[in-house]
């Protein structure tokens, strides 16, 4: 039963950064997914691929995983870099490409 812990990244539906703050804890799936043969829906006997425990901290959530004994990997998250970018920039005079509508 391993787990990884992660930062979320942000959707690609959203401009900002909500709910990219807090650090995530998931377990890797221990049994594989089948479909049901009378329904057809996918599902498994793991219990354990719905737990999902967030922490507001690294520290923290890496404290939960070595106080419980639970082996883990930990992802960084990428640093993002944020270009500023105006609209009148579009419509400036020394613009390099075409202007087109």
């Amino acid at each position: 039963m391993r787990a990884r812990i992660y930062q979320p990244p942000k959707t690609a539906m959203q401009s900002g950064t909500a709910k990219t703050h807090e650090w995530v804890l998931d377990f890797e799936p221990a049994a594989r997914r089948q479909a049901d043969p009378l329904m057809g829906w996918i599902g498994s006997a793991d219990t354990q691929a719905q737990v999902s425990l967030h922490f507001p901290t690294r520290e923290e959530a890496v404290a939960y995983a070595e106080r419980q004994g639970i082996p883990y990997d930990l992802e960084l998250p990428q640093v993002r870099r944020v270009r500023p970018k105006a609209y009148a920039d579009n419509f400036k005079f020394g613009r390099l490409q075409n202007w087109t509508h």
